[in-house]
């Protein structure tokens, strides 16, 4: 409010007009009843903390009168058997486990080994085996080796032959030629001086 309409107020003077004055009576009269539904709706739409208070007791009448302490019973069981677990069961799992382990791990030693032995006969008679092998092929091929040999030295012999046989012919083809040669020129000296006796004429 201002200065001026506070000191009216103060003498109990309104600062409206008259008419204003019955309207805003009028008004606040009528606002009343509005205001109260406008609080109720507003209580009802947005308000949820009764509707939560009554949840909040029903929930807690369902777990402690209904249930009773059935949830605690279960709870204390699972201590138990988690507690007779831990101390009682898992101890002998693992002595049970350790000693199948120690005697798996026995066994698997002892084939392990026999495995061992049996490669290693193995890669002994494969060594056995390829000696032979080689052997044999040695001694083949110290046969192969004669007979190439021998068929070497036959097929020397027949080019030798061969070779001689070629000569031989070689001469004597040589020499027939030097035959024909000296017929021709005794048949050409003859033909010469037949062609000196006409020519003479």
């Amino acid at each position: 409010m201002s200065g001026a309409s506070a000191a009216e107020a103060a003498r109990g003077e309104s600062p409206l007009p008259g008419g204003r004055k019955r309207e805003l009576l009028v008004t606040a009269g009528l606002a009343q009843p509005i205001l109260k539904d406008v609080g109720e709706i507003h209580s009802r739409l947005l308000d949820h903390r009764p509707v939560i208070q009554g949840e909040i007791r029903y929930f807690v009448k369902e777990f402690e009168e209904k249930r009773g302490l059935r949830e605690l019973r279960v709870l204390e069981s699972l201590k138990n058997m988690i507690y007779e677990t831990n101390n009682q069961i898992l101890p002998k799992c693992e002595e049970v486990m350790h000693d199948s382990l120690n005697e798996a791990f026995k066994r698997l030693q002892a084939a392990s080994q026999r495995i061992h032995k049996l490669q290693e006969r193995e890669q002994e008679e494969r060594e056995v085996e390829t000696f032979l092998v080689c052997s044999i092929l040695a001694g083949c091929v110290w046969v192969q080796t004669d007979k190439l040999m021998a068929g070497e030295k036959q097929r020397t012999a027949l080019w030798e032959a061969f070779l001689e046989e070629q000569q031989n012919k070689q001469a004597e083809v040589d020499e027939e030629h030097r035959k024909a040669m000296e017929r021709l020129k005794e048949q050409y000296v003859d033909m010469e001086k037949d062609l000196a006796k006409y020519v003479s004429f």
